[in-house]
């Protein structure tokens, strides 16, 4: 794929990574397509764009108010193209539930995005958080 196309699909989760870090929920949702699935490290699927903007205005405003994303999954994020309209994005990162600029130990995941072109723009249309654990205990 082209360069271009790359640092689309980069800049589109740099975006959610403002987004999530300003606590603005509508600007969050409006990155993911109408009928995206939103899975949770616990497992939890928020299907729709509409649920993902609920769910995260509920976390914004509630259990999640000033919770800072560390790493600009945007940067770090291995990308490769499926097919020039698929992308396929996998990015470690923290959160510090303070806000600082560091993340908070056991905090760390690992998120694999699907981001397609419509309509000359990049979206998610599949996101999987799976917080880094070891399996040995």
């Amino acid at each position: 794929m082209t360069a271009t196309a790359e640092a689309e699909v980069r800049g589109v989760l740099g975006r959610l990574t403002d987004a999530w870090n300003a606590g603005d929920a509508a600007a969050y949702g409006r990155l993911f397509t109408e009928d995206a699935d939103y899975v949770t490290f616990f497992g939890l699927n928020f299907p729709g764009r509409e649920a993902i903007e609920s769910s995260h205005r509920a976390l914004f405003e509630g259990s999640l108010r000033g919770v800072k994303l560390t790493a600009s999954p945007g940067r770090a994020a291995k990308v490769r193209f499926v097919r020039p309209d698929v992308a396929v994005a996998v990015v470690g990162g923290g959160s510090s539930l303070t806000g600082a600029e560091v993340g908070d130990e056991g905090r760390e995941s690992t998120v694999s995005f699907v981001l397609v072109r419509e309509e000359g723009e990049w979206l998610i249309t599949a996101f999987q958080n799976t917080r880094v654990s070891d399996p040995r205990g």
